[in-house]
């Protein structure tokens, strides 16, 4: 068996191994005088050599197995670590990680550590008892001489420890050491078994070997991680296949997918509702003239939905698989800049299509950054202020009807509107006469690309990147960005963004001969034009639903209907779209239907109006225009 083939599970478990190194640091620095955490790096620190020994990566094995000895010392000694000690420990865990990563690239020989390891090696020593103990002489165990057992074809059954990782892999090390005692045959589950996910590491097979017991079970349990080994003569009963299809029954039915086979998956159910879609359009066309034909046609559209709902549920991702890595880049942060900041993290359960996930660190790096540069003061700044010297920042998801709402928000010295007032001002951003900037203003304006209150420009921000890369990116995933600040107290923005992106429910709404789409994610309601009151609202049309007004949008005036489409009707519809506290009224001539669309990208040609975040195909083989709610609200 080719190890090559466990790189990238290699990959993901180590990755979550040193995802917890990182957590448990964080919680040592915050508690030094604990045994719990460097307890728990030391297990995750020995899991990742343990893994690199079994794949072959001499390199990262070895930097692994300092780590450990540095961190056993620790262990030991009982005593809270110093900071050049935890510095040292962060420096290693990263190169740990790049480490790792050259190593399933094929790239192990670039990496270049020969200092840090000095360092890990000099601190282990520093940590080392002073006392030098009485070398023990060395008393060579007695050779046991090899006594032939009855008969061949002795069965032989191994159990690798529950927690090891890369069973599999290890399997396969102790089959290869067992080919150098004798010949094996019936390895029961078969060798191809050892690569599924709910390989349990139990496997037997029968050795043709004149060894000693107790030299297989030596040879055996070298490769690390057997918990145990029982080994029977000529005439023990072989292991048959139904016995190890029995030991498999009962074990969860957990397996590791590529995520670009449910991409694929994503992609045909994708075709499939747009077949779906032309189908009923056709069984409708003959309702009541086919019945068998209206029968098929509601049993695909049944089993069509059942299908696309659990390959849409097999891509959600809980948000901690990318939220867990932010308390590291906010430490770093804070420290690079001398400020004290208190990370707290909530909702880490709730789910995200993985598509949305992969593109949401990048936003969420960029807001955290600019929240602990410009959000928190320093330490001297806050107790000035008669705060506590130690800021907070919260990153948070929350369910929200179809959609989840991710905040940010520090209790810092919030945003100064008179000082980017002013600033958007000299740079013609707003007009001479605007006296005051709403949240819906401060936020256009602190996105405009290269703007930027900083002063300096530092490895941290002040090139006026951030918040606008942020924008781009929740806009192109359907979502939309909202800023909450006041003077003294702090800043919070909040990302909405819809729970999955390929296949969304929409409302098929009418403009002229043109049909679009409007995702119900953010529908509240719909109302008819003229049965409610009008009114004006910054010199646009407003209606006033239920003492609160809500502006429109006449998509016929935005879009610059033709003169050859039709009139509107007398009586039009009113789509309300909410997104969180901001509310708009878009005016169509009418409501078409409701239906699943499968959401296609796009690049719009450039000077189209940015209120389109993709388009679709109808039933009837026609292209439509998904609507951007939140370029429209």
């Amino acid at each position: 068996m080719d190890l090559s083939q466990y790189a990238e599970l290699f990959l993901a478990e180590s990755r979550e191994h040193l995802s917890a190194c990182n957590q448990l640091l964080l919680e040592w620095e915050r508690h030094p005088a604990a045994s719990e955490p460097v307890g728990g790096i030391f297990r995750a620190v020995h899991t990742v050599k343990g893994m690199a020994a079994t794949m072959g990566y001499g390199r990262v094995a070895d930097l692994a197995h300092r780590m450990e000895n540095l961190l056993d010392q620790l262990r030991r000694g009982g005593k809270p670590p110093t900071d050049d000690t935890l510095q040292l420990l962060f420096r290693a865990t990263d190169a740990l990680e790049k480490a790792v990563g050259l190593a399933v690239a094929g790239r192990e020989r670039e990496l270049d550590i020969a200092a840090l390891l000095t360092d890990i090696d000099r601190a282990a020593a520093k940590q080392a008892p002073r006392e030098t103990p009485k070398a023990a002489a060395a008393v060579p165990a007695p050779a046991v001489p090899p006594v032939p057992e009855l008969g061949s074809g002795r069965l032989v059954q191994v159990t690798i420890r529950p927690e090891a990782p890369l069973k599999g892999g290890r399997a396969m090390l102790i089959i290869r050491k067992a080919q150098r005692l004798g010949g094996v045959h019936r390895i029961q589950p078969p060798p191809a078994a050892f690569e599924a996910d709910d390989f349990d590491g139990r496997f037997a097979f029968e050795l043709d070997t004149a060894a000693a017991a107790a030299q297989i079970e030596t040879a055996l349990r070298a490769v690390g991680d057997v918990e145990a080994v029982t080994i029977g003569g000529g005439e023990e009963a072989h292991v048959t296949p139904a016995e190890s299809a029995a030991a498999v029954a009962g074990r969860s039915k957990h397996i590791r997918v590529d995520l670009r086979r449910l991409d694929t998956l994503m992609d045909l159910i994708g075709e499939l509702v747009t077949a779906r879609g032309r189908l009923n359009e056709v069984a409708a066309r003959g309702v009541g003239q086919e019945p068998a034909m209206d029968d098929v046609a509601i049993q695909i559209s049944r089993l069509s939905a059942d299908l696309q709902s659990e390959i849409i549920q097999a891509r959600m991702t809980p948000v901690w698989q990318v939220f867990d890595r932010f308390p590291r880049l906010v430490r770093d942060v804070a420290r690079q800049l001398s400020k004290q900041v208190q990370f707290r993290v909530e909702g880490k359960e709730i789910e995200l299509d993985r598509a949305i996930l992969d593109e949401l660190g990048d936003p969420l790096v960029h807001l955290l950054r600019n929240a602990v540069d410009h959000g928190i003061e320093t330490p001297a700044e806050r107790t000035r202020h008669k705060k506590n010297p130690e800021g907070e920042i919260v990153l948070a998801a929350v369910r929200e009807r179809s959609s989840v709402a991710i905040s940010i928000s520090d209790d810092g010295r919030g945003i100064d509107r008179a000082r980017i007032l002013d600033k958007a001002k000299r740079e013609g951003l707003v007009g001479p006469h605007v006296e005051s900037l709403s949240d819906d203003q401060l936020l256009r304006v602190l996105a405009r690309p290269g703007f930027s209150t900083a002063t300096a420009v530092t490895n941290v921000s002040g090139r006026g990147v951030g918040i606008d890369v942020a924008m781009t990116r929740i806009r192109a995933l359907g979502g939309s960005i909202e800023i909450r600040t006041e003077p003294g107290k702090g800043t919070a923005f909040v990302l909405r963004l819809p729970v999955t992106l390929a296949i969304v429910r929409a409302l098929i709404a009418a403009v002229g001969t043109e049909r679009y789409a409007l995702p119900l994610t953010y529908v509240a309601e719909t109302v008819e034009f003229g049965t409610t009151p009008l009114t004006t609202m910054d010199g646009r049309d407003a209606i006033v639903l239920r003492d609160r007004v809500v502006p429109l949008v006449d998509l016929r005036k935005l879009l610059g209907t033709n003169g050859g489409a039709p009139a509107p009707p007398p009586r039009r519809p009113v789509i309300v779209l909410e997104m969180g506290e901001r509310r708009s009224g878009i005016v169509v001539d009418g409501m078409l239907s409701q239906q699943e669309i499968v959401v296609k990208g796009f690049e719009a040609p450039q000077g189209t109006l940015p209120i389109f975040s993709g388009a679709t195909i109808m039933g009837d083989g026609v292209p439509a225009l998904i609507l951007d709610a939140a370029g429209l609200v």
